[in-house]
């Protein structure tokens, strides 16, 4: 994709400038150390479980899915869209894939430095005596960011949508919530409609295919191409979307 290194260090420079990519940052380092603390003291000192915390083996994790990346990618399309900046990027010597591409890896770039703060952690413990699982938090650190940037992904499709950053955040956040009702979903579609629609629904289930795989240690392919393949459908949406603006144009 013609020009795909060019906006993905735009963007990525753009997100580390902007004053709401430091307080995410330093507020979900706060979050996260308090989070550490607690999951340590309740498994009595069991440092892969405290660590798998943060990287979806609790609720912690999962609530910073849903609402971090909305707010990374609101403003990537929607408010260069209304001051004109990606009207300039359309005409530019660059593909309308590559424009949406480089605005996700900066996104999930950006996710996956949060994520890997749970490396720090492991390096101290392990200097106090209680070393990790390295090869499992490696595994469930990549699991995090494969997530990362399917929800990144879901971001940029609401932010195509809307004019409006704020909308657009709102719109992502409502769309991660209702994938965290899938499970409910299949379990009601289950005794409704029989084991076809469950199945379908069972597909769909973020947390399962995470916990599945990722979080056991095991690098699973199919896992990783479910999220791979998500990410691409989102992607193409968002891509589809840009282009119609072209047009409109």
């Amino acid at each position: 994709m013609k020009g795909l290194g060019a906006i993905y260090r735009r963007e990525l420079g753009a997100l580390f400038l902007a004053p709401l990519a430091w307080i995410l940052f330093c507020l979900v380092q706060f979050f996260q150390a308090i989070v550490f603390l607690l999951a340590l003291a309740q498994s009595g000192g069991e440092v892969n479980g405290a660590l798998a915390v943060f990287l979806g083996n609790g609720w912690p994790f999962w609530l910073l899915v849903v609402f971090i990346p909305p707010l990374l990618t609101m403003r990537m399309i929607s408010e260069e869209s209304r001051s004109g900046i990606l009207e300039f990027l359309l005409t530019a010597p660059v593909s309308d894939a590559a424009v949406v591409t480089g605005k996700l890896l900066a996104a999930s770039t950006f996710l996956a430095l949060l994520w890997a703060n749970v490396f720090v952690y492991g390096l101290t413990v392990s200097f106090l005596g209680g070393p990790p699982d390295w090869g499992a938090l490696f595994v469930a650190w990549l699991g995090a960011t494969l997530v990362g940037a399917f929800f990144s992904a879901l971001g940029l499709v609401a932010s195509a949508l809307s004019a409006t950053p704020l909308v657009a955040a709102f719109l992502a956040i409502l769309a991660n919530i209702a994938l965290f009702f899938l499970p409910l979903l299949r379990d009601i579609a289950r005794g409704l409609l029989g084991g076809a629609p469950a199945k379908v629904l069972e597909r769909l289930d973020v947390h399962a295919h995470m916990q599945g795989s990722f979080l056991r240690g095991a690098l699973d392919s199919g896992h990783v191409v479910f999220f791979l393949a998500w990410t691409g459908a989102a992607l193409f949406v968002a891509v589809r979307l840009v282009e119609s603006r072209r047009w409109a144009g």
